[in-house]
């Protein structure tokens, strides 16, 4: 990750001289193909292609980010591919058409993100989304973002031209650049590592070969028995899906949120069953525990998750603080941005945007079409507790303030996040989307909403502008990439609306479908009834779908507008304390938080990923093979992650009650059935292991991760192997 004050990167053979520099008051900057050049830009190609990535890759975005808590970039491995996609046609794929490709397919991981944020917290609080609700919040909170930002792309992208670093922008179109003159290699270990991940991961949860999982709790000589009585417990998922997004992020990174689940489950687990199992039963936020008989899970999900919760929260509204000056001067600059330029037609191809005129329709018929879907969403919705009903006219009222609220949200924090994707590479959507949720609700509360109604249109709201902020700042990424190259702004601003559409409908299928295959609260399997614990609040699936954003925007909206008292505020105060206390050591905070409220086994898998992706940097003859080897991190990790997520989704069908749960017929190492509960409704279950399964499976879980991580060495030493004779190749012709 780049800074502001980071060194340009090296020039690349076909960029002026002054594409990474700040330009002189005389002098101009002169893209790669120029506003005269009409090289094919917009084709069938590059939009089907661009729309098949944003299928693929919204899938997996969405899949990574529930099941792992940490979304996925997108936008560097679909340039990878354009490029070698681009390459296999008969004509060559032009250099403008990659940059739509990638402008297009990149609005996948910025749904996917948007959604992952919100929509979960929906289901988590015990309402039931339509899948056309998901779809409208996200399209219309991305289209959004599309129309604030546009009138701020001359800003961020001309007139800033070199002051800003742009470091996810740069390394993208450094791909795009040196793509014109690379070979086939680095599309080839992406798609090899997609096959691994794929046929890895469905071994696992489609045909049940190993679990899944690895853990102490099963350690010979009686040393995991005596671990589970001391609530001492580690364990690790054994996916590829997991190990390959720890080799993305890092071994830093990883480490810090590692700590954070050591901390949690080898410290604080631990020291309060030590403490509370001599205490009799007390009671905490209306909820009776009896710390004796608890398990190590069961201390994590009432004492520890909570503080994890408080601490992520204050991580991220720690990080709008710090981005106080940003914040200040973005807020100027979106009301420069409505003042609109009525020269666009004058200016030559490469910057020209689309009119000012459409950008303020487009924005009028989001805001009014956000009012129809809060209305309706207003109309609909019917509290359990209450019965409680609104009519038509307190629809509308809450409907227009929940549309007026959720636009000028919008319109404050979109130029903050395109400001800070510019400047640090890091979109703080998370502490805007929990400022978002706070206000929308206590606005909506002072008008006399409340109970679900309230709540659902409340996480409407937030995922309208958490998808608009996330939109806007991919977008201007997007929009320097055009710029550094000469593509025509206009026609990626037009097509980023299909992309939004397309990811939107991707995301409004996987979502129920995870929650109908795995469900994001867990169900009780007699009646089928979702589960609850003390306090009355359902009880999260944190083991199958995290979802950690989301459990905090519920927990924070479920405490303000229903059950305040049944919530944990003493638990969510020490979260905030270790917040601060870690942003006074220069800890990265929200890292070590989600290491504190994600499950153990998620953190160490991510650890294990990036520690082998760390090592293999480290292996080769020369820095030459060294460097190189360690360049093929990122296309083995999203490889190993997009087909693994792909394959996931897959099991999720296979998994689906309501088609007969088929994973019934290729599972071997478990044996599942297929009955109905107490009110008729089909629920998968699983009955039994296979004696193998059951006596070695954790050792075979543990070989195979070893398997996968010299797999992932080999395919690194090939791919870094033919890529210098790739570069050593262009080096003769030169």
């Amino acid at each position: 990750m780049a800074d502001a004050g980071a060194t340009p990167p090296k020039r690349l053979s076909l960029l002026p001289e002054n594409a990474y520099t700040k330009l002189e008051p005389d002098e101009a900057y002169t893209p790669i193909v120029q506003d005269t050049d009409t090289r094919a830009e917009v084709t069938p190609w590059s939009i089907s292609v661009g729309l098949i990535m944003v299928v693929i890759f919204s899938a997996a975005c969405i899949y990574i980010a529930l099941r792992a808590g940490n979304g996925i970039e997108a936008a560097i491995p679909i340039a990878i591919l354009a490029i070698f996609f681009g390459k296999m046609k008969k004509v060559r794929s032009t250099i403008l058409e990659n940059v739509i490709v990638q402008s297009v397919g990149q609005a996948s991981g910025v749904v996917a993100a948007g959604a992952a944020f919100l929509v979960p917290a929906i289901y988590i609080n015990d309402l039931q989304p339509a899948w056309w609700q998901i779809f409208l919040a996200c399209f219309i909170g991305g289209s959004l973002g599309v129309v604030l930002i546009i009138p701020l792309r001359k800003y961020f992208v001309q007139e800033l031209h070199g002051e800003l670093p742009f470091p996810e922008a740069t390394a993208v179109n450094e791909i795009l650049v040196s793509g014109e003159s690379s070979g086939p290699t680095a599309g080839k270990v992406l798609i090899i590592a997609f096959f691994i991940g794929a046929i890895f991961d469905f071994c696992i949860e489609g045909c049940h070969l190993w679990p899944n999982i690895f853990s102490t709790d099963r350690l010979p000589f009686g040393i995991g028995e005596a671990m589970t009585n001391a609530r001492f417990h580690l364990s690790s998922f054994g996916l590829a899906a997991m190990f390959g997004l720890g080799y993305i992020i890092g071994l830093k990174y990883s480490a810090i949120i590692a700590a954070g689940s050591i901390l949690a489950w080898l410290v604080l687990v631990p020291l309060i069953y030590a403490f509370g199992s001599s205490a009799p039963s007390f009671e905490m936020a209306s909820v009776s525990y009896d710390v004796a008989n608890m398990d190590a899970a069961a201390i994590f999900n009432a004492f520890v998750r909570p503080i994890g919760i408080g601490a992520i929260a204050i991580s991220g509204l720690i990080g709008i603080i710090r981005m106080g000056k940003i914040l200040a001067s973005s807020i100027s600059l979106g009301f420069k941005g409505f003042k609109g330029d009525t020269k666009e037609l004058a200016a030559p191809r490469t910057q020209i945007d689309m009119s000012a005129k459409n950008v303020l329709l487009i924005q009028l018929g989001m805001v009014a079409l956000l009012a129809a879907l809060f209305f309706i969403v207003a109309l609909i919705t019917t509290d359990s507790a209450t019965g409680q009903t609104y009519t038509v006219g307190q629809a509308i009222k809450y409907a227009g303030i929940g549309a007026l609220v959720g636009f000028l949200l919008s319109f404050l924090f979109t130029p903050v996040a395109a400001q800070a994707i510019a400047i640090v590479g890091v979109n703080p959507v998370s502490g805007m989307t929990l400022i978002t949720v706070v206000l929308t609700i206590s606005v909506l509360v002072m008008f006399g909403l409340k109970g679900e109604g309230g709540m659902f249109v409340a996480l409407v709201v937030g995922t309208a502008v958490c998808t608009a902020l996330s939109t806007s700042g991919a977008l201007i990424s997007d929009f320097k990439i055009g710029y550094w190259i000469g593509a025509t702004p206009r026609q990626q601003e037009r097509w980023k609306f299909l992309g939004l559409a397309a990811a939107a409908l991707v995301v409004a299928f996987v979502i129920p479908l995870m929650d109908m295959s795995y469900g994001f609260v867990k169900k009780d399997e007699q009646t089928g009834a979702p589960m609850r614990d003390e306090a009355g609040n359902l009880v999260s699936n944190t083991e199958d779908l995290p979802a950690p954003q989301a459990n905090m925007i519920a927990a924070v909206s479920r405490g303000l507008l229903s059950d305040p008292e049944k919530q944990p505020w003493l638990l969510y105060g020490i979260g905030a304390i270790v917040a601060v206390l870690l942003y006074m050591a220069s800890v990265p905070m929200l890292a070590f938080a989600l290491g504190m409220y994600l499950p153990i086994f998620i953190n160490l898998a991510l650890l294990f990923g990036a520690f082998v992706g760390f090592i293999i940097g480290k292996t080769g003859g020369s820095d030459r093979v060294r460097k190189a080897r360690s360049g093929q991190g990122i296309l083995i990790a999203s490889g190993l992650m997009a087909g693994a997520a792909i394959f996931g989704i897959i099991t999720a069908v296979l998994r689906t009650p309501e088609i007969g749960g088929p994973i019934r017929y290729i599972s071997v190492g478990v044996k599942f059935v297929l009955e109905k509960t107490a009110t008729g409704t089909p629920m998968l279950k699983e009955v039994g292991h296979a004696h193998y399964y059951e006596e070695s499976g954790q050792m075979l879980s543990f070989l195979a991760f070893v398997v996968l991580s010299i797999a992932c060495y080999l395919l690194a030493k090939w791919g870094a192997k033919g890529t210098i004779a790739e570069e050593d190749a262009l080096e003769k012709k030169r």
